[in-house]
């Protein structure tokens, strides 16, 4: 998605959930001693693969035995790596922010880390190898990132939450040339821990979007989530709900600015971001227009059984291996959403669901721990439908007839059918990302040079624009 956070479902699991983080200091390592972990320092590098391709794994240690975990090709860096343990040529990590474990062997000459990496049920192979700190790959070509100077005014902001205490949100307002006030807009991100450009394999799609609609008269302003970047907060402990809140924050910001005109605020939100504008919208958030970039329509519950089950034969599994694997995942999504408001009853009946079909009793409780989190159990039980109804600002919908995490056949006649004043638009060849795609999965979104498609950039900038005039 960036909704890449669902992912992390029984069946079809991906090895990163966050993508976008700016890199934090290596994290302390507990659980080995700092001459154990020497035998580690360095970079260790290796392809893991995932739905049908593959990405780079990195894993930096330095000297202490601090360590942390990068994945260049989806622009995540600085994952931190915990319980790091060096018991003889047996080695293992956490990765907690992903719900990820590696465990391997080390090569007797110290070269090469064979092993796995597990998330939830999922076990990908992974061999690391130690190589020179110097190594790198020439960064992919992004040719509609723009370049300095802009023709528009970029200021730094920071604007408190006043519904979540310690919340406090930085981002980019950028500002066309002029008094004012402008017509603005707010950029909502999708699932997982994103920055404010929701930097993603290499694209900043919200860095495009909001030079396009700046250029064009429209302030825009982007965030860094809570808990990322320079903005504060627990981001793990959050739910949808709980950005909706940001997002409110995010118009009372603009709606205290002189350049901004407070009646022509409108919401653009990709992916959960798609979930939470018409939220804050019918939840007294005053704004005047939405854009729902690939955003969900049918449950969160709903949203995930489907994802799985074209992920699955999209990585090319057997019809009926795909099948079992949908039967496993309704069956948890089940669980979950019947638990929806007791997490430890949540993890306690997808533990014993597990048990029940051969997974052994560990592994099962470490799947159960990952879909029972509050985030996880509030979007599985969701169901956009009433809110959806109730929206009455004009409403765009952009979906991607290639996009294998909130599919266009599944959403768009539902919301057409929910709120039948709404404009949906369905580009029959374009991905989750609005990307002009082959195949539409994940592994190729970081190979596709474009980062928006201009039929979709252009429709939805002329659309806004067409809400937005005085």
């Amino acid at each position: 998605m960036t909704i890449l956070r669902m992912f992390q479902t029984i069946g079809l699991c991906l090895a990163f959930a966050g993508l976008g983080q700016p890199a934090p200091a290596l994290a302390a390592v507990g659980g080995a001693t700092q001459a154990e972990t020497h035998r580690l320092s360095g970079r260790w590098e290796g392809p893991l693969n995932v739905g049908g391709g593959s990405i780079r794994f990195v894993l930096r240690v330095d000297t202490s035995g601090a360590a942390a975990v990068d994945s260049p090709d989806q622009g995540v860096v600085g994952l931190a790596v915990s319980d790091l343990s060096v018991e003889g040529d047996t080695v293992s990590f956490q990765v907690p922010s992903v719900g990820g474990r590696f465990e391997g062997v080390l090569a007797s000459d110290g070269s090469t880390l064979a092993g796995a990496l597990h998330q939830g049920p999922a076990q990908m192979p992974l061999a690391l190898t130690r190589v020179e700190e110097t190594a790198s790959a020439a960064a992919p070509a992004r040719p509609q990132h723009p370049v300095e100077p802009y023709p528009y005014r970029v200021e730094e902001v920071v604007f408190d939450n006043p519904a979540a205490l310690g919340v406090r949100l930085a981002g980019t307002l950028t500002l066309p040339e002029g008094e004012g006030p402008f017509p603005a807009a707010v950029l909502i991100s999708g699932s997982g821990p994103q920055d404010r450009d929701e930097t993603i394999l290499g694209h900043k799609p919200f860095l495009v979007w909001a030079d396009a609609l700046t250029r064009r008269g429209v302030a825009v302003l982007r965030y860094d989530d809570r808990g990322m970047g320079h903005s504060t907060g627990d981001f793990l402990a959050a739910t949808s709900a709980d950005f909706a809140t940001d997002t409110a924050a995010a118009v009372a910001f603009l709606q205290s600015r002189h350049e901004i005109d407070s009646g022509r605020i409108g919401l653009i939100g990709h992916s959960e971001g798609g979930l939470i504008a018409p939220m804050v919208a019918v939840e007294g958030g005053e704004v005047a227009w939405v854009v729902m970039l690939a955003g969900p329509a049918v449950s969160g519950g709903e949203i995930l059984q489907e994802q799985q089950r074209r992920l699955a034969a999209a990585a090319g599994m057997s019809p009926e291996e795909v099948a079992a694997g949908n039967r496993i995942q309704r069956a948890v999504l089940e669980a979950v959403a019947e638990n929806a408001d007791d997490g430890e009853a949540a993890a306690i009946a997808v533990t014993a669901l597990l048990v029940a079909i051969g997974m052994p009793e560990g592994q099962s409780r470490q799947s159960a721990e990952s879909v029972s989190g509050p985030w996880y159990r509030w979007f599985v039980a969701h169901d956009p439908a009433a809110t959806l109804q109730s929206l009455n600002v004009p409403l765009l919908a952009v979906y991607g007839g290639k996009d294998l995490q909130v599919p266009a056949d599944q959403n768009a006649p539902v919301l057409e059918g929910l709120n039948p004043a709404a404009q949906v638009v369905v580009f029959p060849e374009l991905n989750h990302l609005l990307q002009t795609a082959e195949t539409g999965q994940v592994e190729e979104y970081g190979e596709i040079e474009e980062t928006i498609a201009a039929e979709a950039l252009t429709m939805v900038v002329d659309w806004v624009m067409a809400r937005s005039a005085d």
